[in-house]
């Protein structure tokens, strides 16, 4: 008997012209230049002001049995892991599942507290999909971000559903979500406007 497999799922937070991240990303600011302050201030609002309006969507966030994260989402540190950097979440991060991060650089996995475990996956989307699928059973796997590791995965023909947090704010340059993806045929399972943001799900048909 075939053991069902969840769905692949992205989920990610974009301007209303497509950005997931401005230029300009440091250790301090993880999105760039968002017109903010600080940690993606700007781009995340709706997560950090109004978290109770958009707790549905918070809570669907990390309601994966396993994550996949490019290098660039889980932090600044770039080449060779020369210090012992463990994402941008500190002790206890939200995602408490295996959680496999792409990146060119062999690593031993990192466990954090909370059920968290970061695998370093080297040989690219494919692998870190079949291992995120392995530790998921028959739950979904979320593709994260950042939007350079969503459009490969969207490019491949690999994601089941995308889900966009859209902000009404524009951006104008930085790291766009579709960008050099094939034309796709989605089709809107459900949407839902927040005060700071604009929640919409789509499958992807084709």
């Amino acid at each position: 008997m075939t053991t069902p497999m969840g769905k692949v799922i992205c989920n990610i937070t974009i301007s209303a012209d497509g950005y997931s991240a401005g230029l300009n990303q440091t250790e301090e600011r993880p999105f760039g230049d968002d017109g903010g302050d600080g940690w993606g201030d700007k781009l995340h609002a709706w997560f950090s002001e109004s978290p109770e309006e958009n707790r549905a969507e918070i809570d669907q966030m990390t309601a994966a049995k396993a994550f996949i994260m490019g290098r660039n989402m889980f932090g600044p540190v770039r080449g060779e892991w020369d210090r012992q950097w463990n994402g941008w979440w500190g002790d206890n991060p939200p995602y408490h599942a295996p959680t496999f991060v792409l990146t060119h650089h062999p690593r031993e996995p990192q466990p954090m507290d909370g059920g968290t475990t970061y695998y370093f996956v080297t040989d690219g989307i494919e692998s870190a999909l079949a291992q995120a699928r392995a530790a998921a059973g028959d739950g979904d796997v979320a593709i994260m971000g950042g939007a350079t590791t969503i459009n490969q995965y969207l490019a491949a023909g690999m994601v089941d559903e995308v889900r966009l947090h859209i902000v009404p704010m524009t951006l104008g340059a930085g790291t766009r979500l579709f960008e050099g993806v094939p034309p796709l045929k989605l089709e809107q399972v459900k949407s839902r406007p927040a005060s700071l943001v604009t929640h919409v799900t789509y499958r992807v048909l084709a």
